[in-house]
């Protein structure tokens, strides 16, 4: 067989394996993300796994570079694909998507033993009181809410920069002349 023959059945494999499983996330035909670990865990990191064309002769391409992973240190990073690559090497030239992905899991603890949770680059703060959640969350103003008759009059008064035409509103004019006189009475 081919490699790209080899891909394929194992691409057919690996949906019929992971279908319904939302840690497994096909990117394309040869890019994967496998997710080791729940979303709110601590100790969870994120899979990028892509072949290239001669896979499985030669090593898939594996990488920590998701957004997911930023709280996992450079070491823990470097260790879990190292680790990850030892596994490569004892399962070169055959289908090791699936024996990569469920090793991940079952050593995720041996993985991430040393692993402390960075702490977020960027932290929001406020001046005021930030123990009175009052101070910290501000509410938006409401929008006055138009009925569809409402906005539809609104629509016909304006032109097509959305302003209303000079002298639109014809009785207020009248009944300020009214109140004022006209030119002949100055």
């Amino acid at each position: 067989m081919t490699a790209n023959e080899d891909q394929e059945m194992e691409l057919e494999a690996l949906r019929s394996i992971y279908e319904g499983d939302e840690c497994f996330k096909e990117l394309g035909p040869v890019s994967f993300q496998f997710m080791v670990g729940n979303h709110n865990e601590s100790n969870s990191f994120l899979l990028d796994v892509s072949w290239p064309k001669t896979y499985p002769e030669t090593a898939p391409h594996i990488s920590l570079d998701a957004f997911f992973n930023n709280r996992i240190s450079l070491e823990t990073k470097q260790l879990i694909i190292s680790k990850l690559y030892e596994q490569v090497e004892m399962n070169l030239g055959t289908a090791m998507m699936y024996t990569l992905f469920e090793w991940a899991k079952e050593n995720q603890t041996m993985l991430m033993e040393n692993h402390q949770p960075a702490v977020s680059a960027v932290t929001l703060t406020s001046n005021n009181d930030t123990n009175n959640p009052v101070s910290v969350i501000k509410k938006k103003e409401k929008k006055e809410q138009l009925t569809k008759a409402q906005k539809r009059k609104m629509i016909g008064r304006t032109d097509n920069k959305g302003e209303l035409p000079r002298g639109w509103n014809w009785v207020d004019v009248i009944k300020q002349l009214s109140k004022t006189g006209g030119k002949e009475d100055g």
